[in-house]
């Protein structure tokens, strides 16, 4: 990539970082795409797929009828930024891109850049700038909303950055890359009474302690052992009074897998501890589950392309576990094959985990992440 293509892609990414788009609220990012696209030369753009998400088609030569997708998450996160010196910090009270997407969107506009300056190819490359990935469904509205029936694609590949791991290099997963996930609640419903007379109450509190306790042995006792499974209780809701005994209390938390079985057996597991803890005190259980995304996982054949792409272009690790957490473009792997990487972001020194309110996407990973983006479509493009 030229020197100078790269400063504008990465002030780009500062901009949008400083005036970042909560999940659901992504239309100024959105816009701002609109823009940059309309800038480098694209005409053919689709606006508010599926909520605020954008699709830009880019079309070269007749004789062909190949088609791939290149997808970028764009919206930020509700954290209050803790980056006092940096220049391009959030101007947008408690949200922030604590999770790169603002680098995603950039270096999918790169990749337009540099397809758009590339004669070799032939075929047509549909570029989806998705909102609401944390959490808000986005794939699955853009889906809903004819995403693959109104812009035909044959494959399709994403990215995230990845701290920790050296600043543009590849990782390629054999299959699972991230995890599936679900949210919970367990409600106890007791008999309030006095404090002072526990005999008179059915306490749903004591039910609970000993839920959270329990349910530590799922994954502990439960699972194979060569199985990834993680439960977290991370919420407890319930009383009115320091001198009452509940009538009430709601445990909240999530699960993670890799695989369809374990998340059955995860749910399974849960509704069966909370039952029996429930029946122990006297008291009643019931369990919400909420399915989230499904598991992140590379199709054979397009995974094998990603990492010639990334052998092309930069360095390439095909020796990374698979993450526990959760990833939209899931929904995206179940209905055309694709292949899903990371890209190293660098050291986490100084905060720059993801979700952490000092995290910072780093500029020097745009050329690779565009290089890769244009170089995995080519080579999807020319039946690779």
């Amino acid at each position: 990539m030229d020197p100078a293509l790269a400063r504008t892609l990465a002030a780009w990414r500062r901009h949008l970082h400083a005036h970042p788009g909560l999940t659901l609220d992504e239309g100024e990012t959105a816009a701002f795409v609109v823009t940059r696209l309309r800038e480098l030369g694209v005409t053919e753009i689709a606006e508010r797929v599926g909520g605020h998400g954008v699709v830009a088609t880019l079309r070269r030569g007749e004789g062909s009828n190949r088609s791939v997708g290149l997808r970028a998450d764009m919206d930020a996160l509700p954290i209050e930024e803790r980056n006092e010196d940096l220049p391009h910090r959030s101007t947008r009270p408690g949200v922030m891109h604590a999770c790169g997407h603002d680098g995603h969107t950039a270096a999918l506009l790169g990749a337009a850049a540099l397809l758009l300056r590339d004669p070799s190819w032939t075929g047509t490359v549909r570029l989806l700038f998705q909102p609401a990935e944390e959490g808000g469904g986005g794939a699955r509205a853009m889906i809903a909303d004819g995403l693959f029936r109104r812009f035909p694609m044959e494959r399709i590949f994403g990215w995230h950055n990845w701290p920790g791991l050296e600043a543009g290099t590849v990782a390629v997963h054999e299959r699972a890359v991230m995890a599936a996930g679900a949210r919970f609640e367990i409600a106890f419903e007791g008999h309030a009474g006095h404090a002072a007379l526990p005999q008179l109450a059915r306490d749903p509190m004591l039910a609970a302690g000993h839920c959270i306790v329990a349910v530590q042995s799922i994954v502990a006792r439960n699972l194979d052992p060569l199985e990834a499974g993680v439960v977290s209780i991370t919420m407890v809701e319930g009383g009115e009074a320091q001198n009452q005994i509940a009538a009430r209390v709601l445990l909240k938390g999530s699960a993670r897998w890799l695989r369809d079985a374990t998340g059955e057996a995860l749910q399974a597991s849960l509704r069966r501890v909370a039952e029996g803890v429930a029946a122990t005190y006297g008291v009643q259980a019931r369990l919400d589950w909420r399915q989230g995304v499904p598991v992140t996982e590379n199709h054979p054949a397009e995974r094998e392309l990603a990492a010639a792409a990334a052998e092309a272009v930069t360095t390439l690790r095909r020796d990374l576990a698979p993450a526990m957490t959760g990833e939209d473009f899931s929904w995206f792997l179940r209905e055309v094959p694709g292949a899903f990487v990371w890209i190293g972001n660098g050291p986490t020194e100084g905060g720059r985990e993801l979700h952490s309110p000092r995290y910072d996407f780093n500029d020097a990973v745009l050329p690779a992440a565009s290089g890769w983006l244009a170089e995995v479509a080519k080579r999807a493009l020319a039946g690779g």
